[in-house]
C-alpha cells in the first residue's frame, strides 16, 4: 500500500472507531450541607434587625451576626432533620443504583461533614448483621473545598480541624475508618486551614481556588475513567444505550434496582463555593471574572441539602441532568425543613453590585475579537439595527479597501455598544447601543473612541451612511452632517440611506 493510501486507511478507521465509540461516562452530584449553626444566626438576625424593609439595621445586623457565629460551626437542629432525610433518600437510591464504592470527596468544615454522615453510616452498615460494609465508600476530605472566606472568627483565622481530630470526632463513629485527606497546605497533621494569614479569603483568592479545585476535580474524575475503561467495567458504559435486561427500567426512577450500577462520585460542599465551581462547570475557563476583583453577574443558588446532578463524560464535559434539587425535603406537613436557598437568606450577596457600571471602550481588529465579545456584537447588531446597511459606495465591504476595526464599549464581559470602522475608507458602520443604555453616553463614548483613533491614523474625516430609522438625528449629534453631492434626505422615505461626514 501506497503511503497515500496508507494515511488515508488511517484517517478512515479514526473516524469510524470514534463513530462507534461509547459515551463513558460518571454520575456526579454536588450537595449543599445542611442548615448550619451560622445560617440559623443568619435568619435570626434578619428577623431580629428586619432586613430588606425600611426599618432595617444593617449596622446592628452585621455586629449581631460576628458576635454570634463560629468559625467552623456544625449543623443546626433543623439541619440535622435534613440530614437525616437526605441519608434517607441516598441510601437506597446508592445502594440499588451505584456501583462500589460509592465516591465521596467532602469538604473539611464541620457541616459539610456532618451533613453526610448518616448516609455514610447507612451505606457503611453491613445489612446482614456481619459487620460493617469497608468497601462500599470511598471517603476522601478534601482541603480545597471549603466555603468562600475561609475559617475565621471575627478578623483572626482559625486553623479548622487536622485528620486525626476530623477522624476521631466525625468519621469514625459511624464506622468510616479509612478516610484519604488531599489539600491540607500544610499536612495532615495541621489544621486544614493552618496556612491562612489573612483574617479571611477575599473573593479573588476564592475564584482562584475554585479554578485549582476544578482542575483537580476533571482530573481526579478522569481517572476514574481511565481505570474503569483499563478494567472494562460496566459501572461507567453508555447510559443511553439501553441493554439486555435494561428495556423495563425507567431512567426516572431515582430509588428503585438497576441491572447495571453507575460508577457515582459525590461532592459535599457549600453553596457560595459551588456556585464558583458550577460556573467553570458551565463556562470553563476565563468567564468567572468579569474584571479584576470582581465575580461574574450571575450565581447558581442551592438549599440547604440541595442536590445538582452532572454527568461527566471525560475531559472537562459535563451535562447539567438537574439544578438544586431537594426531593427528600418534600414533607405531607408542607415543605418545612427547605431553608437557605432564598433572597431572604442573603444569596443578593452573590451578584456583584460594584465595579460592573463602568463603561469601558476596546479597538480592536475584527479578526481579533474575542469569541465572546463578537457573538455579543453581533446579537446586538442583529436585534437593534433597523436594518442591514446597503453595500458602501466607499469600499468598506470590499477586502482590499483596508483593515477593519471593531469598537465596542463594555461593561465587565457585557457588550452594550459596538461600531465597526475602515482604517483606509473612514467609513463607519454598524452602530449600535443597547436600548437600555442610550441614555449614559455610550454611544458619545462609542463615537469619540472612533474619532480619536481615525486622528490617530490621520484621517481628515470619518463618514457613514444613515437613514431617520438608523440615527440620522444621533449622528447629527454626533458631529456629524449631509455630504456635499449626497443624497438628501426623502421626508416620505424615513428608510432611504445617504451619507453623512464628519471632518476630523
Amino acid at each position: 500500500m501506497c503511503p497515500a493510501n496508507d494515511k488515508e486507511a488511517r484517517t478512515k478507521a479514526s473516524k469510524n472507531d470514534h463513530e462507534g465509540q461509547l459515551r463513558r461516562s460518571i454520575s456526579v452530584r454536588l450537595i449543599r450541607h445542611a442548615e448550619s449553626q451560622n445560617n440559623a444566626v443568619v435568619t435570626e438576625a434578619i428577623k431580629k434587625f428586619k432586613a430588606g424593609t425600611p426599618e432595617s439595621d444593617i449596622e446592628g445586623l452585621k455586629k449581631y451576626y460576628q458576635e454570634h457565629r463560629s468559625a467552623d460551626p456544625g449543623i443546626s437542629e433543623i439541619g440535622k432533620k435534613q440530614a437525616e432525610k437526605l441519608a434517607e433518600y441516598l441510601e437506597p437510591q446508592l445502594t440499588n443504583q451505584a456501583s462500589r464504592p460509592v465516591r465521596f470527596v467532602i469538604s473539611p468544615m464541620r457541616r459539610t461533614i456532618e451533613t453526610i454522615l448518616p448516609t455514610l453510616e447507612a451505606l457503611t452498615k453491613d445489612r446482614s448483621g456481619e459487620g460493617e460494609k469497608q468497601d462500599s465508600c470511598d471517603v476522601m476530605i478534601h482541603g480545597f473545598y471549603f466555603e468562600t472566606e475561609g475559617c475565621h472568627t471575627k478578623e483572626t483565622p482559625e486553623p479548622g480541624m487536622d485528620a486525626v481530630q476530623i477522624n476521631e470526632r466525625l468519621l469514625n463513629p459511624v464506622g468510616v475508618m479509612n478516610a484519604s485527606f488531599e489539600g491540607f497546605y500544610n499536612g495532615q497533621d495541621n489544621g486544614w486551614y493552618s496556612h491562612a494569614k489573612d483574617p479571611s479569603e477575599t473573593r479573588p483568592q476564592s475564584e482562584k481556588r475554585a479554578a485549582q479545585f476544578y482542575t483537580w476535580m476533571t482530573e481526579y474524575l478522569d481517572q476514574q475513567l481511565k481505570e474503569t475503561e483499563e478494567q472494562e467495567a460496566s459501572d461507567t458504559r453508555d447510559a443511553g444505550v439501553t441493554l439486555p435486561g435494561d428495556e423495563h427500567e425507567q431512567s426516572h426512577d431515582r430509588i428503585g434496582p438497576k441491572t447495571r450500577k453507575r460508577e457515582t462520585a459525590i461532592f459535599v460542599g457549600h453553596g457560595d463555593f459551588m456556585n464558583l465551581v458550577l460556573k467553570r462547570v458551565v463556562a470553563g475557563f476565563g468567564y468567572a471574572v468579569e474584571k479584576e476583583g470582581i465575580t461574574h453577574r450571575s450565581a447558581f443558588v442551592h438549599f440547604n441539602t440541595g442536590i445538582t446532578e452532572l454527568e461527566y463524560f471525560g475531559h472537562g464535559r459535563f451535562l447539567i441532568m438537574s439544578q438544586n434539587n431537594v426531593p427528600h425535603l418534600a414533607d405531607p406537613t408542607g415543605s418545612c425543613y427547605i431553608t437557605g436557598g432564598s433572597l431572604k437568606d442573603g444569596w443578593g450577596f452573590a451578584v456583584p453590585n460594584t465595579g460592573l457600571f463602568d463603561a469601558e471602550v476596546a479597538i480592536t481588529f475584527s479578526d481579533e475579537v474575542l469569541p465572546h465579545v463578537q457573538e455579543q456584537a453581533d446579537a446586538l447588531r442583529q436585534l437593534y439595527l433597523s436594518r442591514k446597511e446597503p453595500a458602501s459606495k466607499y469600499g468598506s465591504d470590499d477586502k482590499e479597501s483596508g483593515s477593519e476595526l471593531t469598537v465596542v464599549v463594555k461593561r465587565g464581559l457585557q457588550v452594550i455598544g459596538c461600531a465597526s470602522l475602515n482604517e483606509k475608507t473612514g467609513h463607519v458602520s454598524d452602530v449600535v447601543v443597547r436600548p437600555s443604555a442610550r441614555r449614559s453616553q455610550v454611544g458619545q463614548s462609542l463615537m469619540d473612541a472612533v474619532k480619536e483613533h481615525a486622528r490617530q491614523s490621520k484621517m481628515e474625516k470619518i463618514v457613514v451612511e444613515s437613514n431617520a430609522l438608523n440615527g440620522k438625528e444621533f449622528f447629527e449629534k454626533m458631529g456629524f452632517a449631509s455630504a456635499l453631492g449626497g443624497e438628501e434626505p426623502n421626508d416620505s422615505d424615513p428608510s432611504q440611506f445617504f451619507r453623512m461626514e464628519c471632518q476630523l
